[in-house]
Parts: structure tokens; C-alpha cells; sequence
């Protein structure tokens, strides 16, 4: 049966899985088991360091890994599905077979996680009439066509195969967003139908709205949560008695959003939670128990009514082993609660050394092409009457330079741009005269009858990843007007960062002579043995930063993160190249750093009260 069947169809019989549950207990080859598990995203960490940070895992106590899969990193272009380098799903389940950890797989097709679009292809949530995350039949299509490429490799890799996956999630808190009962029995029988024969769940929150859409009739119903754990035991039990207790995702920490305060969370208030979930004789997944780095331009948004809030670079999320790998204080608190707590000695192993760094130094920087002036050159304008959005010009992510000529009378008119996703520098005569973003979309303009060049260079901040807004576009989505009179006319050049190789960006930078605050910059850092750092670049303002043609991801002044983490497997031997594309203000020199700067932290407890 393929997994592109109708909802509705019959179930397929399943054969019995590696853990199963009765009388209220998780059971493994007959015996009591717990799940202990913690969350680490493999598309969030360097493949390089993914067996380090396995043993990380491992010395916290934990017996499980669990990891998203996010459909959009690997399926960038309709049906170019990848499953190599960075995305080489198997080679990170050996690993932690490896490490000796069993693996929860979460393949959504709808992942959330703080990741852009919350997984879904923004060529697919794009087009024009898509209702995602519905029984939407052409919806239906396109996910069956990625589970039918994605499933059977999770299949083989079951513990029944001999693999390491024992458990594997339906949807991804699908009671938070709809109650579309079709589509969530799609999404089980989309999974057995692929051959998943392993222990199969959801997991929603600890309310009873929540659990009443995301949780389905013979499959085990898990909460998540950061707080009141015996509130969500009692929920539960209360509505299925016969099941376990299962948190399958209990927030330790927090992500953060630009130009909000650093959330973090007291370690031996979180240690505290998870014991008393032990205590309830629970299993728990850490979310994140190694939380990584949003690189590239992969950062999700999340949105307060009409307002974005875009998340940071960093995805640290205040876990127990930091971003860099690095063992916290949230670390042994936990690791006490997991080891004894579960009436468990622990490990009986030496604790891995924090990653060594590089020594801080001042990278002086030497500036590049302008900005206008390289990005009118790097690519070849596509033409329209009216503006198009980043979906209609094909692009997922980066930024588009709108540009338009509009006859202005003499005197002072106002500019808007409606529909504006999500920020734009607007320039006339290649002078910068506003930044614009959603709740500011207008500025007054000078005419003297003739026509001017007008420029809108427009970023997509990420893409929102939870609530009703998922899937919305980018660019700008309505129109530009004088008065109440449009503008025509536009040429637009994409600017898709994250898909420039490492030819393309040295090009750019070259392509057009330095001058003035903004474009791009460089510097030379030079290593005898590449060691992790952390970049901070003092005096700059917002833009994009490369190691070696390879994005970090974004800055921002405004914080709370101040510095960039670049894993070592970024550098090599020698002479590596730092690269920057700012968008309001050069400074003079890149500082690497021997400790992150997440910003000043503001304490964060999620409760349901």
C-alpha cells in the first residue's frame, strides 16, 4: 500500500514491536522498560561531530536519541529527495547504535521545531490554494511522495532489522494546530503502510484540547511539557489508564528570538521536573538534551498576532551540553536525577573533555563590493508589472532586490509597500531612506518630477514554524504604491544566500568596487590545527556570515545572541576565509572568541496555569 492511499483507508496488522506497553507499563523482551531519551537534531549538528556528541548523550544517563526529519532539508526541489552528507539519515542512526543508544525517528511530515516553515517545503506550502497539514488531497500527494521515499529507510533501519529505531512519532503535536482526525490516520497508516512495525505514538499537550485532536485509538498518547509533570501524569491516566506515562518532550531549556531576552532555565529546577516524572514511574525525552545551531538560513519565526519573532542563529535552547558540545551544570544535575533516580549507577566511564577552542584574536576585515552595486550584478533580473513574491521567483529563503523607476511630481509623497515579508532597506537613487518592516511599511519620499530608482532590498526572516500562519509567504505580497497610485514596472533579483557555492560567494564579493558602509567584507583567519570558535562581529550590524563559502547563518546587533558558533570541521589547516554581507554598517575587524555570548539571560519556566 502507498503511502499516497486515501485517509480512511484500513489499517495493516502490525507484528509485535521491541517495546510495548500494558497495565499501565513500557515493556522490552517482557520486562519493565523506561525511555530515556534526549533530543539531538541531526541537521543541527556538523556530521563531523555526531558521534561526539552520541557520547555526550550517553554520559548523561540516557539510553535514546531522538531527532526530527525535516522534510524541506531534504527535498529542497520537488523531487530532488536527498539523503547524503548532511543528510544521511542512516549514518546517524548507526552512530547511535554505535553509542549504544536506541533511536526515536519524528519524520512529521510537520516537524515544528523552531525550523523554518516547521519542515514543510516552502515550494509546496507555496502554492497557491495548499492547505497544509489537512486530508487537503494535494497535500496528501506530496507528503505520500516524501514518506514513500523516507519510510521504508526508517523501516530498515527498526530494531526488528537490527537497527537501533524502537519508536517512531505520528505528526507532531497536530492538537495545537487542527482537528483533522482524517489526516492524523493518514500519517499512522502512511507509516505502517512504509513498514513501520515498531511502537508508534503522538504527542500533544497536557490539555484536554490538545489530546482530544492529536491523540488516535490504539496508538500511545504521550504529553509534552516543562512543568506540572504529575498535572500531565494525572491528564493522561485520567483519559487512557492502561498506557504509560510517556513525556516525549520535557523543555529543559528555551529558544530565543531576535531582540527578545536569552531564556534560560535553572538547572536544578529542571533537574527537579524530571525526577518527579521518574517518580511517576514516566519515561521522558530532553528537548533539547544538545540543542546545536540553526545554520545556513534554516532558523524558523514563530509570530504575536500580526508580529514576527524570528528565532536566532543559535539553537543552544540552555541545554545540558551546550552548543559547542561542552558539559553545563544543567548536564550533572540531570545526570544525577536520570542515573539514580532510575535506580540506575552511573556510567561507569570517564566524562568526555569540553571540545577544545581557539585562542581569541582580531581578525582585521577588508571590505568588498558594495552593496547595491554587487547585488544588481550577481544575478540576472526577472521581470513583472507588479512584484513577485519569493514563491512565485522559485526561492525559498535569502533575499530579493526589487527594483522600479516610478514618476514622482515635486513635493513630499508617502511610499507603502503593503504586504511586506519581512524587512526591507528601501533606497531612491541608491541613497538608504528607510528600514521597513511589517508594522512599519510606509515612508515619505521627496519628488521633483521626474523619475527616480527605487530599491527595496527585502529578507525573508524565516519562515513561521507553529500556528496558523504556517506556511505564509515572503517578499513583498501585495504591492508598492505613491499615494494611491501602484508602481509597475519591476525588476527583481534573487539573492538565494544558502544556495550560493563557495565560487559564487567569492565572485560576489568581487564583483563590484568597494564603497560605502554596507556589502561585503572579509578576513583571513589562520589556524595550525582547526579548533572550535566563536565569532562576534563588534561594530556591525545585521547580515550573513561565511566560513570558507559555507553560511554560518544570520547576525543582528539588536542581540540577545552576540556571537556565531563555528565548529571546527568549518576550518581546516591554514589560511581559512571569514566572509560578510552587512546590510547596515561595516565595523573594522571579526574578534574570535573562547565563549559564547547568548545575551543576557532572563529566567524561563513554561507552565500551563
Amino acid at each position: 500500500m502507498s503511502a499516497r492511499t486515501a485517509p480512511g483507508t484500513a489499517r495493516v496488522q502490525r507484528p509485535a514491536a521491541t517495546i510495548t506497553h500494558a497495565g499501565g507499563t513500557l515493556l522490552r523482551a517482557g520486562r519493565p522498560h523506561r525511555i530515556l531519551s534526549g533530543s539531538l537534531h541531526y541537521f543541527r549538528v556538523h556530521p563531523d561531530q555526531w558521534a561526539d556528541r552520541m557520547t555526550r548523550l550517553a554520559a548523561l544517563g540516557l539510553n535514546t536519541v531522538d531527532t526530527y526529519v525535516p522534510w524541506n532539508f531534504h527535498e529542497r526541489a520537488p523531487g530532488d529527495v536527498r539523503f547524503d552528507g548532511w543528510r544521511d539519515l542512516d549514518r546517524f542512526a548507526r552512530l547511535a547504535q554505535e553509542a549504544g543508544l536506541d533511536l526515536i525517528v519524528r519524520p512529521g511530515p510537520y516537524i515544528c521545531a523552531e525550523w523554518d516553515n516547521g519542515g514543510l517545503p516552502a515550494w509546496l506550502t507555496g502554492r497557491p490554494g495548499m492547505r497544509p497539514r489537512t486530508s487537503h488531497p494535494p497535500f496528501i500527494t506530496a507528503a505520500g511522495r516524501w514518506f514513500d521515499a523516507l519510510i521504508p529507510r526508517v523501516a530498515a533501519l527498526q530494531a526488528c532489522q537490527g537497527g537501533p529505531v524502537v519508536a517512531v512519532q505520528i505528526e507532531n503535536e497536530y492538537g495545537s494546530y487542527g482537528d483533522d482526525g482524517d489526516y492524523v490516520r493518514w500519517v499512522r497508516d502512511a507509516l505502517t503502510a512504509g513498514g513501520i512495525t515498531e511502537l508508534l505514538y503522538t504527542a500533544d499537550g497536557p490539555t484536554e484540547l490538545m489530546q482530544d485532536a492529536g491523540a488516535l485509538d490504539g496508538e500511545l498518547a504521550a504529553a509534552t511539557f516543562g512543568s506540572h509533570p504529575e498535572r500531565a501524569a494525572r491528564l493522561l491516566r485520567s483519559r487512557r489508564p492502561e498506557e504509560p506515562f510517556f513525556c516525549a518532550e520535557f523543555w529543559n531549556g528555551w529558544f530565543d528570538h531576535w531582540g527578545e531576552p536569552h531564556h534560560v532555565r535553572p538547572a536544578a529546577g529542571a533537574a527537579d521536573d524530571v525526577g518527579r516524572i521518574l517518580d511517576a514511574h514516566g519515561s521522558v525525552s530532553l528537548y533539547m538534551a544538545h540543542g546545536g545551531t540553526n545554520f545556513g538560513l534554516w532558523a524558523g519565526a514563530n509570530h504575536d498576532g500580526d508580529r514576527l519573532q524570528p528565532t536566532v542563529t543559535s539553537y543552544d535552547s540552555d541545554a545540558p551540553i551546550a552548543e559547542h558540545g561542552a558539559l553545563t551544570d544543567k548536564f550533572f544535575a540531570l545526570r544525577e536525577k536520570l542515573t539514580t533516580a532510575a535506580g540506575r549507577p552511573a556510567p561507569d566511564r570517564p566524562l568526555p573533555a569540553d571540545p577544545p577552542l581557539l585562542p581569541p584574536a582580531l581578525l582585521p576585515v577588508t571590505r568588498g563590493a558594495a552593496l547595491l552595486d554587487a547585488l544588481r550584478t550577481v544575478a540576472e533580473p526577472v521581470r513583472a508589472p507588479a512584484p513577485l513574491s519569493f514563491e512565485e521567483l522559485g526561492q525559498a529563503s535569502g533575499l530579493v532586490l526589487y527594483a522600479a523607476e516610478p514618476l514622482l511630481p515635486a513635493g513630499e509623497h508617502e511610499l507603502t509597500v503593503t504586504g511586506l515579508h519581512d524587512r526591507a532597506h528601501a533606497f531612491v537613487d541608491g541613497a538608504p531612506l528607510a528600514v521597513l518592516d511589517r508594522e512599519t511599511s510606509s515612508f515619505r519620499v521627496h519628488g521633483a518630477g521626474a523619475r527616480v530608482r527605487l530599491e527595496l532590498l527585502v529578507e525573508n526572516q524565516g519562515r513561521v514554524n507553529y500556528g496558523p500562519l504556517l506556511g505564509q509567504g515572503k517578499g513583498i505580497l501585495g504591492g508598492v504604491s505613491v499615494g494611491r497610485r501602484l508602481v509597475h514596472g519591476w525588476r527583481m533579483y534573487r539573492l538565494p544566500l544558502d544556495e550560493w557555492s563557495p565560487g559564487e560567494l567569492s565572485s560576489a564579493v568581487s564583483l563590484a568596487p568597494p564603497g560605502g558602509g554596507t556589502g561585503f567584507a572579509t578576513a583571513c583567519l589562520t589556524v595550525d590545527e582547526p579548533a572550535d570558535s566563536f565569532l562576534r562581529l563588534p561594530g556591525f550590524g545585521k547580515g550573513f556570515c561565511w566560513v570558507n563559502g559555507q553560511l554560518l547563518g544570520r547576525y543582528w546587533h539588536i542581540g540577545p545572541q552576540h556571537t556565531l558558533y563555528l565548529p571546527r570541521p568549518f576550518l581546516h589547516t591554514g589560511d581559512n576565509t571569514l566572509t560578510v554581507l552587512e546590510l547596515e554598517h561595516l565595523g573594522e575587524h571579526i574578534a574570535l572568541c573562547d565563549r559564547p555570548d547568548l545575551g543576557e539571560p532572563q529566567v524561563y519556566i513554561e507552565t500551563f496555569d
